[in-house]
């Protein structure tokens, strides 16, 4: 078992005008961003970069004469296809940070064709993000409302947004949603409290009930790629920690020119597929692999981690539940504490995605 901390993090960063309290409202919102939003492809020599009039900032100038307020982000990414350090051109006064980033775009490196996101706000015309031209961009507004038409608003369905530590929520607000979307990205976080899946001995011979959940995340703007997760879970806190997490599935899909194709070919179908599973047919699984006898366990773990690996899963194993591993279950159960010790999080994550795999091979 394993403690999730992506819905924590996001949790504690967003600020009030990034959180949402269902899912209709999100979408809302999208849809007015997608709205005011226009792609376009650019060669770099056809972008310019002024200092505004009181040289406090910078303007990205297209072919038109057009300007728009490069964000945060975005000058980041134009600083990448300049060639320059951000970090570098953010300590420069704005004259000579233009200076650096034309030199770039323009003159230091052959001329590469830009694709550009532009939204129109109340403050003029902002740079949201520059990126390659085949960048595949799969809109917020169209997972929101994907995910809105397979499991409801988020508020009143059987997932939702978590309550706390298993009892449901008597209301989600800013202060408790798990809901967010800003510029940059999204994220979602529902789960099924409701339907329990019961496990028989899950853990010191007793009875174990675990709640199903998912985390979706995309970027329109390039700074992820489209993200679904999937996993098993005991309880989420206070501070929106998932606990007791374990059986990760993940799929990711990069914003590469078929990207948008793929949403509607694998992720889609995925979700769908999720919103329709009976909490029966999960537990069918687990008790499944509870019954699963292994007959040569170090062979078993070694074929999947290593020999190394092996040994350390058998231990902890031992450690925590006071005998040595003979189902499945165990081996997912000694895999993913394991897991725990593992210190970076895109590794442990890796690793516990492995150890559920094992659950496959398992005829429910």
């Amino acid at each position: 078992m394993t403690v999730l901390m992506q819905a924590s993090n996001q949790w504690s960063t967003r600020p009030p005008e990034e959180r949402f309290t269902s899912l209709p409202a999100m979408r809302a919102q999208l849809e007015q961003l997608r709205a005011n939003s226009r792609a376009a492809v650019f060669s770099s020599r056809q972008l310019g970069v002024i200092p505004t009039d009181d040289n406090a900032g910078l303007l990205v100038e297209g072919p038109g004469g057009h300007t728009a307020a490069p964000t945060n982000w975005a000058f980041g990414q134009l600083a990448t296809l300049s060639g320059a350090p951000a970090a570098y051109l953010r300590s420069l006064p704005a004259p000579l940070a233009a200076d650096c980033l034309n030199y770039g775009l323009k003159v230091e490196r052959d001329a590469i064709d830009t694709g550009v996101l532009l939204t129109r706000g109340t403050d003029g015309l902002e740079l949201r993000a520059a990126t390659g031209p085949r960048y595949g961009r799969i809109w917020n507004v169209d997972v929101v409302r994907s995910l809105e038409e397979r499991f409801g608003d988020g508020v009143t369905g059987d997932f939702r947004v978590p309550g706390e530590f298993g009892r449901a929520l008597s209301e989600v607000t800013s202060a408790n949603t798990t809901l967010f979307a800003g510029d940059r990205d999204m994220f979602v976080f529902l789960a099924d409290e409701k339907n329990r899946i019961e496990l028989p001995g899950r853990r010191d011979g007793k009875t174990g009930e675990l709640a199903r959940g998912f985390f979706v995340t995309n970027s329109e703007t390039g700074a992820s790629a489209l993200k679904i997760k999937t996993f098993l879970f005991d309880y989420v806190c206070a501070n929106r920690i998932v606990w007791g997490a374990h059986e990760l599935e993940e799929i990711s899909i990069r914003h590469t020119a078929s990207a948008p194709d793929r949403f509607l070919e694998e992720a889609a179908p995925a979700l769908l597929e999720y919103s329709r599973a009976s909490a029966s047919s999960v537990s069918n699984v687990l008790r499944a692999a509870q019954a699963s006898k292994v007959d040569k366990v170090d062979a078993f773990l070694a074929s999947r981690f290593g020999p190394r690996i092996a040994e350390r899963v058998k231990a902890v194993h031992v450690t925590e539940e006071g005998r040595p591993i003979e189902t499945v279950w165990d081996a997912v159960t000694g895999a993913t504490a394991y897991a725990r010790s593992i210190p970076w999080t895109a590794e442990r994550v890796a690793f516990e995605e492995l150890a559920g795999g094992m659950l496959e091979e398992v005829d429910a």
